[in-house]
């Protein structure tokens, strides 16, 4: 039996036994919620998507002693069988893309055409993931004096995914897929505004992976740290706040167990003086915007050249005006709500202080239609430390622009941050790009272009963007135990 809930199909018994809380203030909420459950809303319309029944003490109970179960089978099964089971799922995500997209939009607020997108790129992910299995996890033989010495990767067990609403199918795609390839089994707990797509996902896996290998939760904080604590989870993989990741590193480092933080960023865009502008601005407009803005890895800080900031300011203001926020179901919409109005009055909140504190207005933003969550994108320039569009994370429409003297300048202002996720360096001397590129504290760094996941190549952060890789073969050996074997 299924039901309808705003055109988005999903099953009935799914949809009444859960809840969950929000993971942007380490699991406080932040929607509406009583003691049994709660209610998510369409960001852009205020109006009830659905309710959610908490899981009891015992519901969670034998969903871990069902995934620790399936994790002593799962293992056993040769790493061939599973890479072919990642490409039926890569087939039943290509199958379900529309549903998937349009309930992406209605929980969270995404533009249709980038949820569409995001669905298109976890049928990639799980594709290329189970190409580098051979690779990533074949034995890796030792010379030794000993007749045999080699390393071979076994799995942990059940790996604990707390997941964020910004991307809600990427970013649990991207945690899960290279776990369950090592061997190990997945229990998901997803963000309350996407519990709809978590159970979609959901759906997705059962279509193709055995009973326990992978399961959604949803549950309060204080049941989410007795599940870190429970001796069946072997490891935890966090995508959220720096301040939820605090929490969640203090608490999975107590029971010893093994963690991957993929946590806030703000990441600089370069633009030196020798960039050629047009891609300069077209890229930087783009990386800032994505997603409405709402994206770990989106450009935060654009640090120009002083010779070529004011033409860049112009460039970017005469792009970003093009931004105007409108209905996410509708094709042509490239600016949607923010997900909350909590996010909404944030970003609001670090503009005018930044206004406040000497930053000078390209581009007015402020709040959209009344009722909802938009929010019309800022463009401010004359941006400095001190300033909350420098220091903190700025989840939303809003472009910040950093002068900078020359190069060492530069280079001071983007390393000036506690974050490390990502940076782009635009020039046209690649060999000047690799000197600075060597000298940024970031995970990755791109040269004249767009900062973005690719499940070919490891991401994460260092500083206070967390630590551990996800994606590529590095993300398929995060929760493996790298054993040594030696024969005398």
């Amino acid at each position: 039996m299924r039901r309808v809930v705003n055109g988005c199909k999903t099953t009935v018994a799914a949809r009444s036994r859960r809840c969950s809380f929000a993971e942007q203030e380490v699991f406080k909420p932040r929607v509406q919620v009583t003691r049994m459950e709660f209610v998510s809303r369409n960001p852009a319309t205020g109006e009830v998507i659905a309710r959610y029944r908490v899981m009891s003490d015992a519901e969670l109970d034998r969903t871990l002693a069902k995934a620790h179960s399936a994790q002593h089978y799962w293992r056993t099964v040769p790493l061939a069988e599973r890479c072919q089971l990642l490409e039926r799922i890569a087939e039943v995500l290509d199958h379900r893309r529309e549903d998937a997209a349009k309930l992406a939009t209605l929980e969270m607020g995404k533009p249709i055409v980038q949820a569409r997108a995001e669905v298109e790129k976890c049928a990639w992910a799980c594709r290329s993931i189970a190409r580098q299995a051979p690779d990533a996890l074949s034995i890796l033989p030792i010379p030794t004096e000993f007749r045999v010495s080699r390393v071979q990767w076994e799995p942990l067990g059940v790996v604990l995914a707390i997941m964020p609403w910004n991307f809600p199918y990427w970013q649990i795609i991207r945690a899960a897929i290279p776990a369950i390839l090592a061997g190990n089994t997945i229990v998901v707990k997803p963000s309350p505004e996407v519990t709809g797509c978590a159970l979609l996902l959901e759906d997705v896996m059962h279509q193709v992976l055995p009973a326990g290998v992978y399961t959604t939760v949803v549950a309060s904080h204080e049941q989410i740290a007795t599940l870190i604590g429970d001796p069946r989870i072997a490891g935890v993989t966090l995508t959220g706040s720096t301040r939820a990741g605090r929490i969640v590193a203090a608490t999975a480092g107590s029971a010893l167990k093994k963690t991957v933080l993929e946590l806030g960023g703000s990441d600089a865009y370069l633009v030196l003086d020798d960039a050629e502008l047009e891609l300069a601005a077209e890229t930087c407009v783009a990386a800032r915007m994505i997603n409405s803005g709402q994206s770990c890895i989106a450009a935060k800080r654009f640090i120009v050249a002083e010779p070529i900031r004011k033409r860049f300011e112009e460039m970017v203001v005469e792009r970003i005006r093009r931004y105007e926020p409108a209905d996410p179901l509708d094709e042509a919409t490239v600016l949607g709500p923010l997900a909350r109005n909590d996010l909404a009055e944030m970003l609001l909140h670090q503009a005018r202080e930044s206004i406040e504190r000497g930053a000078r207005v390209l581009l007015e933003g402020g709040r959209g239609t009344a009722g909802s969550t938009f929010v019309r994108p800022y463009v401010l320039s004359d941006v400095s430390p001190g300033m909350p569009a420098f220091d903190e994370e700025t989840f939303g429409p809003l472009a910040a622009i950093v002068p900078a003297r020359d190069d060492e300048d530069a280079l001071a202002l983007a390393n000036r941050s506690a974050y490390g996720l990502g940076a782009a360096i635009f020039t046209s001397d690649l060999e000047r790009a690799e000197r600075i590129a060597a000298r940024l504290e970031a995970g990755s760094v791109f040269v004249n272009a767009q900062v973005r996941s690719d499940p070919r190549l490891p991401f994460g952060g260092i500083k206070d963007s967390g630590w551990g890789r996800e994606l590529s073969v590095f993300g398929i050996r995060e929760f493996v135990n790298v054993k040594t074997l030696v024969i005398a």
